[in-house]
């Protein structure tokens, strides 16, 4: 049996979600069905998802070990670059799909097993790297602004709490199409990297210059009225996460005299991915990177996600 190394959950640790990460030896990946190929990994990214599998939510001791990480770039049998999108039909989760690292093993490893219609071309211009930052992140962000909250018929945006992946891909890409993009972080560091994304920068709860057209919010219960106040009539709020709680209080008042458009949305579909790559490639965007870790080193780079200071991505290089 062909092995590899790869980090993974072994067990799950609530409170210390580092413990329960082991980076070592794992079989090959196998491959559930004909059409599947592996790929082997260039690049990779990180995402919270990650740190929440290793304490337990979305797991069952059953699954265990499981191989994390949703992001890669990396080479095809045939030699092609290739972006993996991580969203796989799953008929036993009651969401009908999963997104690698929850039935099926993930990317944080030498090699992944997909799908061949999972693989879509890296574009000339977008380095490993780069395009490794978006197929989760950065498709979500794309996703809310795009076909959920319609930007192209608005003028301004919200982005509730900046510095997280989410949350800085939807600055960078609502100020790469155009709009006026207003941000907040309690962070006075990440105020001024906001601010020079071209965003501008405000403190939570800050009453904004006018209302917008659409909000971004991944924080949830900590700054949802702020998001409420701060929509215009007919305003659509996205709605992707919820890390400071998933039960805000809610003014219905304001949302139906306002006419507000509440929305939830995950990830996004192989469609808008491409889109994203020829979007990022042609007007030459380019994700925000807290930084690049070699594989060698991948327990540092969960380290860093876990320490809540990263603004941006963090990316493992794997072939570093």
């Amino acid at each position: 049996m062909r092995i590899m190394r790869a980090a993974f959950a072994s067990r799950f640790d609530a409170d210390n979600p580092l413990a329960a990460l082991t980076v070592g030896d794992r079989p090959e990946p196998a491959h559930p069905d004909d059409d599947w190929v592996t790929v082997q990994v260039r690049a990779s990214s990180l995402n919270h998802h990650d740190l929440w599998s290793l304490r337990g939510v979305g797991l069952a001791d059953g699954q265990l070990p499981m191989i994390l990480g949703c992001d890669a770039v990396g080479t095809d049998p045939d030699g092609n670059e290739v972006v993996v999108y991580p969203v796989l039909p799953t008929p036993g989760d009651p969401r009908g799909v999963s997104i690698l690292s929850e039935h099926y093993q993930g990317t944080l490893a030498e090699r992944v097993a997909v799908p061949r219609m999972n693989l879509l071309p890296l574009p000339t211009g977008l380095s490993a790297t780069d395009a490794a930052c978006l197929p989760t992140a950065w498709l979500t962000a794309w996703r809310m602004l795009t076909t959920r909250g319609r930007v192209a018929d608005g003028e301004s945006v919200l982005v509730q709490g900046a510095g997280g992946g989410v949350a800085t891909a939807a600055v960078a890409l609502g100020v790469a199409l155009g709009k006026r993009v207003y941000a907040t972080s309690r962070d006075a560091g990440k105020r001024e990297r906001i601010a020079a994304l071209g965003a501008t920068a405000v403190e939570p709860g800050a009453r904004l210059p006018e209302r917008v057209d659409v909000v971004i919010e991944t924080i949830g219960a900590a700054t949802f009225d702020h998001s409420l106040k701060s929509a215009a009539p007919l305003a659509r709020i996205v709605v992707a996460g919820a890390t400071s709680g998933h039960l805000p209080a809610v003014n219905l008042r304001r949302v139906f005299a306002m006419q507000l458009e509440i929305l939830g949305t995950s990830m996004g579909t192989p469609d808008e991915l491409t889109e994203l790559l020829a979007f990022c490639a042609e007007h030459e965007v380019r994700p925000v990177v807290d930084s690049v870790v070699p594989f060698s080193r991948v327990a540092d780079a969960f380290a860093r996600l876990h320490s809540g200071g990263v603004f941006g991505k963090v990316v493992v290089d794997h072939t570093a």
